[in-house]
């Protein structure tokens, strides 16, 4: 599995968690909570950002698409 899908997996992991897959959650959380430093977060939101895997939400916040969710459950299902 790629950094990239990684950090779905953990924004999925963490949303699922709070009981809301489309709530937004600090991007640099999501990286800290994979071991990923704030550079490296940076670069991957911003692949997965122009993908349509994620969006950006208020200030450092992101939160799953659809097609994010759609392409989680597939890795899953590997």
């Amino acid at each position: 599995m790629t950094k990239d899908e990684r950090y779905l997996v953990k924004l999925f992991e963490l949303a699922l968690k709070r009981g809301d897959l489309f709530e937004e959650i600090n991007m640099y959380e999501v990286g800290r909570a994979m071991g990923q430093n704030d550079r490296s977060v940076e670069n991957i939101v911003r692949m997965l950002a122009q993908s349509n895997f994620l969006k950006k939400g208020q200030g450092n916040n992101v939160y799953l698409t659809k097609q994010g969710e759609a392409y989680v459950e597939s890795l899953s299902a590997k």
